[in-house]
């Protein structure tokens, strides 16, 4: 039996990742399209037309690429946790 103190990493980083899969794909659907793709199949591409960014979008695209950057580092932390301690992992 593995010890619940050597399997707290891998609990933290899985919760880490799944919270951050949720954000960052709502985050990505709340960002305006700028055009050229599937959202012009559909009818979006009309408002395309407009320029400028404004404020809001700014931070949004910080946001994306910090959370994206969150999600990148948990992927990469549980890949390197299952590597050098693969008996982490088995359920049996």
């Amino acid at each position: 039996m593995i010890p619940l103190a050597m399997t707290w990493p891998i609990a933290t980083l899985s919760v880490v990742l799944i919270l951050t899969s949720i954000v960052l794909a709502l985050f990505i659907l709340l960002h305006k399209s700028r055009g050229g793709g599937m959202s012009d199949l559909f009818g979006g591409g009309m408002s395309t037309g407009m320029g400028g960014t404004s404020v809001a979008e700014r931070n949004l695209d910080r946001l994306t690429i910090i959370i994206g950057l969150i999600w990148l580092a948990s992927i990469i932390g549980l890949l390197v946790l299952y590597r050098f301690f693969p008996d982490f992992g088995a359920l049996g």
